[in-house]
């Protein structure tokens, strides 16, 4: 069975479509800003000097007692 001519363009044309459409998205995609992970900006140091005030006594001595 041979296809017309005219299933063909109306194929085509809606491979066409769909490419534009898939593109277009594609573009839009690309203009969105991506954020960047910074490692720094969730780096935990641990525990700080209260902590240490509290937990470990003689080690910090600058600090006043925390209750």
């Amino acid at each position: 069975m041979r296809a017309t001519s005219s299933s063909s363009t109306g194929i085509a044309a809606m491979l066409r479509s769909g490419a534009d459409s898939l593109f277009k998205f594609l573009a839009w995609i690309g203009k969105e800003p991506v954020t960047v992970y910074r490692p720094e900006a969730h780096y935990m140091r641990g525990p700080g000097p209260a902590w240490r005030a509290k937990h470990l006594p003689g080690q910090v001595a600058s600090l006043r007692r925390v209750r």
